[in-house]
């Protein structure tokens, strides 16, 4: 640029004015935006919305739109970041719109809406999705799934708070300086060293990277997972770092605490609740990292919410003994006392005279195994009540796994009755007729017998040009893909705002911030389209001085 255009240029057309660059930005991003427009057609999509605030502490709402192309693929749109005075229903209804009216874009096909849990958005009398639904009955609500998940395993972390507290407080304690990390971090790569000379561990690229410990937060999907595998590799280094401060003579900043976090980790009672939740978050870790994913369809969602509940109620049912063996021989390795199951039980800090009789078999199996499971799997149950609701009953109906098993021709014309805007009467009796033919082609279809879920079925429906033969089934298909999974990818635009508009640009526009997160989201889409649109754009904002 500098070698050629710069050099080249005449010294009073270089384009280098900060305006005229907010200018061409400007103009990459409406064509941008134009382009993902276009794309949809007329096709029905939903909306994804969430408001956070900026570094200059102003409320910011992201609008996202998700639809399924003319090519069957899930495609979710950053479609802009508007500033909204306040975080009422109506304030964010008046700045949806807004948004509309500017990409003339109709209301009537919305058919769906993906919000947190919050009042202002998912509230049933004055919420932003009764308002919208109001207008139109067919833009269904889904509460993000992930957002449920993580108030699943937080609800029982804050009822097993004890334990999280004192992980907390240990990852607090040994991170509090880069001296203490860096003391753990070469205490880890010590026990690495020995366990590799030892055999225990193998050598090979990738293998044995170095890792850090962070504290779980209430608002990060997955990190409490993250933090107690960390906490269970780097157990003895932890302990290590641990009996450093508390035998530190000359510092004695947390040298009490840390002793007494010293003597609570080395436990029995630590040990195993450290194994038993880390298998608990292990078996919905998988969910969680699932409905991260923007291609996400909601039926195969609530497959896998189902899988999880199996996999808690199999561990509740067969996993004891398993478990106790992996929490004794950790125990053994790192010289903790192993309990005996069938001494009593001592409670910490009661009088053992008004203690309760109790076999350490019975607190740990009854009181602690199977109240922490059967937590866990009432949270889930409370949060993913969706899977009881006629829509989710209706839409499990299309998936396509072993061979169309699910296919009930009953329910799937009710699932197109209850979207009464895209289906009338006729349609609904060719409909009735078109779903059996539908469902004996494509389980005589070898093409069509190894699909995961609906999303791989709208593609290969489209690549065998099938969805022209069956333009109803497929419109149903289309409807399940276009109701929002999780709203990850507008928590995603937050991230990427804090980045373009930190510390060091904090006085940045709302209409330049819009911009740059559209050149930055979508950057796949703008290199994917010719440059004459946006030098036409551009040349026509105002009188310029040089003709391109």
């Amino acid at each position: 640029m500098r070698k050629f255009a710069l050099k080249n240029a005449p010294k009073n057309l270089r384009l280098t004015s900060p305006k005229i660059q907010k200018d061409i930005v400007n103009a990459c991003a409406v064509e941008t935006i134009n382009v993902i427009i276009r794309d949809m057609r007329d096709a029905v999509f939903s909306i994804l919305v969430d408001e956070s605030r900026d570094v200059s502490i102003k409320e910011q709402m992201v609008v996202m739109f998700r639809y399924v192309n003319k090519k069957g693929y899930v495609i979710e749109s950053f479609i802009g970041i508007e500033h909204v005075a306040n975080t009422t229903a109506v304030s964010l209804k008046t700045a949806i719109d807004k948004l509309f009216s500017k990409h003339g874009l109709s209301r009537s096909r919305l058919r769906g809406q993906g919000y947190d849990g919050a009042s202002n958005m998912s509230g049933e009398f004055n919420g932003l999705k009764t308002i919208i639904m109001k207008e139109n009955e067919c833009a269904f609500f889904v509460h993000c799934f992930a957002h449920q998940l993580q108030l699943a395993l937080v609800g029982v972390a804050k009822k097993h708070g004890t334990f999280f507290t004192v992980v907390s407080n240990v990852v607090n304690i040994v991170g509090a300086s880069s001296k203490r990390r860096d003391i753990l971090r070469e205490k880890q790569a010590l026990k690495v060293i020995e366990a590799l000379k030892s055999g225990e561990l193998s050598s090979g690229k990738g293998l044995n990277q170095e890792i850090g410990i962070k504290r779980p937060c209430d608002t990060r999907w997955g990190t409490h997972f993250g933090t107690l595998v960390s906490f269970i590799t780097m157990f003895s280094s932890i302990v290590d770092v641990l009996e450093e401060i508390a035998n530190d003579r000359l510092n004695s900043e947390q040298k009490h605490e840390a002793s007494i976090m010293l003597r609570l980790v080395q436990t029995y009672d630590f040990v195993f609740s450290l194994h038993l939740m880390k298998t608990i978050l292990g078996i919905t870790n998988e969910l969680s990292q699932v409905l991260q994913k923007d291609d996400q369809d909601i039926v195969n969602v609530m497959d896998l919410v189902k899988v999880c509940k199996q996999q808690l109620q199999m561990m509740r049912d067969t996993g004891w003994n398993s478990l106790v063996d992996a929490v004794s021989d950790f125990c053994v390795e790192q010289n903790i006392d192993v309990l005996n199951m069938e001494n009593m039980y001592c409670a910490q800090g009661k009088s053992r005279c008004k203690a309760p009789k109790l076999t350490n078999m019975h607190y740990y199996y009854v009181d602690f195994f199977n109240v922490v499971i059967d937590l866990q799997l009432q949270e889930l149950n409370s949060r993913f009540n969706e899977a009881n609701t006629e829509l989710l009953l209706c839409l499990a109906c299309l998936s396509p796994n072993n061979s169309f098993s699910a296919f009930h021709k009953r329910k799937l014309i009710r699932l197109a009755q209850l979207y009464s805007y895209d289906f009338s009467t006729v349609d609904l009796r060719v409909l009735e007729n078109q779903l059996q033919t539908y469902v004996d082609d494509l389980r005589s279809n070898d093409k069509f017998s190894e699909l995961k879920g609906i999303a791989d079925l709208a593609k290969r429906l489209v690549e065998t040009r099938k969805h022209e033969i069956y333009p109803l089934v497929y419109l149903l298909i289309k409807l399940a893909l276009t109701l929002p999974v999780a709203t990850a990818s507008v928590e995603r635009v937050f991230s990427v705002m804090n980045i373009v508009k930190n510390q060091m640009r904090n006085k940045m526009g709302d209409q330049w911030l819009n911009d740059c997160l559209t050149m930055y989201l979508e950057k796949d889409v703008f290199n994917a389209f010719d440059n004459e649109p946006i030098i036409h754009r551009f040349q026509n904002m105002k009188t310029r001085r040089g003709q391109f």
